[in-house]
């Protein structure tokens, strides 16, 4: 039978338009991204949308951002719905709006030119109970916000706005004197000192014996009602749920954190583009919270705080949700400013296994890798794998693994003369966080102001990171302490500073063909009455038995060379 080729491309073009359909959404990226993972996987799901879809238009939204379109994007969600879900677009144009209730099955897709900008009425988003920096807590329900849910989708290359000036707190430190002046000017209040602006007297009520935002001290939904303008929410809030992307849109200015993913099965963050300025306090762009199956690739943060972060929850909260944040790609992203290009914790309580991260860019990022924890949180981080990380700028650490965090950037923690730490061991118990088994290689450092901060805890040391083929430029060289099985090698070394190492407390480490430009007699310095099994390789250019000085409390035969 002769085959016609009209017919052909009728049945191709069919058999295209009815897998885009049922697949709903095709990977825009031209390789692998499973490819050299170091763990077993299972491929992320995507969401499944039923092709039916509305616009807000035809439910009375109105352009220009004057009026209040809350009822015509809840009404448009709600006609997809009772089809079984659908596609939501949002036109150009600017659509002012109060929260957005997320449901299952659904797509919202802001089209180029279009802009979700969120009501600065506080009044709009009443508290609820949820989780925030990992504790279990009332809070003002965020802007976009879904829980139990399956199918979310939001795409297209709109920006969503969270109107977070009308929620912060801002330093007079972080301002211009012309900008703290017109901030001031535009009302809110001023703390006893006058450096910093706060929104409202209720949020500086609210501020007042907060710890990292939180009031430990407020038990009702009464107590919190008292300060709830002091209650800011994250942006985006979706919570056990599953096949949840985000694909596309800019998200920023959010009240607090940005995109929070909390127990989500299934998720997948591309092509976006989230930021927030500088200053803005909280301001982390992506917290991925007990999440399982997760990809982060070929997208962009400009944020205030950490910008691609993994936690578990925190302290005994966290510990009793007892789940882990696994299985997570981050792949071919690209970090500006931000305390943390990829950050791990400091919230880890349920743990965090089976994280890949690869082909990242950091540039003027307060830290590039970031791993922290404290006593008190419990939990496990483990099987990381990190390679072909590329940052410039750093104003601190470059890789960073801080096991007394205090809630502070390390840059603050800096400026403040650094952490006042113990080196006392205390018991081991179920508080006592543990990081272990890390690889980290292919880095290039160009600038920071150290190259490496590795810091256990005396009673739970860092165990088994190797680090190779690194080549920094920095200050600061590394510092190493309390840890055991640290690998350095194939490393090259410009630092400024004569002392490159600082080794402390440290058990079976080595360094093999590492090359740095000091001479000084103090460039390799063992201190401290518990290193073992050190072992020094000379590289080509460096003699180590000419640069090594070991402290008074060193054990004989600990060190060789």
């Amino acid at each position: 039978m002769k085959t016609n080729p009209i017919h052909l491309l009728c049945i191709a073009v069919t058999m295209l338009t009815t897998g885009l359909c049922s697949t709903a959404f095709a990977q825009k990226s031209s390789y692998d991204t499973y490819k050299n993972i170091e763990f077993k996987m299972a491929k992320v799901k995507e969401p499944v949308i039923p092709k039916n879809s509305v616009n807000i238009k035809d439910f009375g939204a109105v352009n220009g951002g004057y009026v209040l379109n809350t009822k015509a994007f809840a009404d448009a969600i709600e006609a997809v719905s009772k089809k079984g879900g659908g596609k939501v677009i949002i036109p150009p144009g600017i659509w002012l709006t109060g929260p957005i209730i997320l449901k299952s099955n659904l797509e919202l897709h802001a089209e180029t030119g279009a802009l979700i900008k969120f009501s600065t009425d506080k009044s709009l988003y009443p508290i609820i109970e949820t989780s925030f920096e990992g504790l279990n807590t009332w809070r003002c329900i965020s802007p976009i916000y879904g829980k139990n849910l399956e199918n979310i989708a939001f795409t297209g290359n709109g920006v969503w706005d969270g109107s977070g000036e009308a929620w912060r707190q801002v330093k007079k430190s972080k301002l211009t004197d012309d900008q703290w002046k017109k901030l001031v000017a535009s009302g809110g209040v001023l703390n006893e000192k006058k450096d910093s602006w706060y929104p409202s007297e209720q949020y500086l009520k609210g501020a007042k014996g907060a710890d990292q935002n939180v009031r430990h001290d407020l038990k009702t939904k009464e107590d919190f009602e008292a300060v709830h303008d002091f209650l800011r929410p994250v942006l985006v809030s979706i919570q056990n749920s599953k096949k949840v992307m985000f694909d596309g849109p800019v998200f920023q200015n959010s009240p607090a954190w940005n995109l929070h993913p909390l127990l989500i099965e299934d998720l997948i963050v591309r092509n976006v583009t989230v930021r927030n300025p500088w200053f803005s306090q909280n301001g982390d762009g992506l917290d991925v919270e007990s999440c399982k199956n997760v990809i982060i690739e070929n997208s962009s943060f400009d944020v205030g705080d950490d910008a691609i972060c993994i936690k578990s929850g925190k302290d005994k909260d966290g510990r009793d949700r007892g789940v882990a944040c696994e299985n997570i790609i981050v792949k071919n992203n690209i970090v500006y400013h931000g305390h943390g290009g990829v950050t791990v914790g400091s919230e880890m309580s349920g743990g965090v296994k089976n994280l890949h991260v690869s082909n990242c860019t950091f540039m003027g990022t307060d830290v590039g890798l970031r791993f922290k924890s404290t006593r008190g949180r419990g939990g496990v981080v483990e099987n990381v794998y990190i390679s072909d990380v590329f940052m410039t700028d750093i104003p601190s650490q470059a890789i960073s693994f801080d096991l007394y965090y205090g809630g502070k950037s390390i840059a603050e923690t800096l400026a403040e003369g650094g952490n006042t730490v113990s080196t006392k061991a205390v018991p081991v118990n179920e508080e006592t966080p543990q990081f272990k088994n890390i690889l980290i290689k292919n880095v290039t450092i160009k600038g920071a102001q150290q190259a490496v901060f590795l810091q256990g805890l005396p009673e739970m040391n860092l165990e088994n990171i190797e680090i190779s083929n690194l080549t920094a430029a920095a200050e600061k060289g590394f510092s190493i302490i309390d840890a055991n099985g640290i690998k350095i090698s194939n490393a090259s070394l410009d630092i400024k500073n004569t002392n490159v190492f600082e080794i402390y407390n440290v058990k079976n480490m080595s360094l093999n063909n590492v090359d740095f430009n000091s001479v000084s007699p103090k460039a390799v310095n063992i201190n401290g009455d518990g290193n073992a099994n050190i072992e020094l390789v000379s590289s080509k250019k460096t003699d180590f038995s000419k640069t090594t000085t070991l402290g008074s409390n060193v054990p004989k035969g600990a060190v060789k060379f």
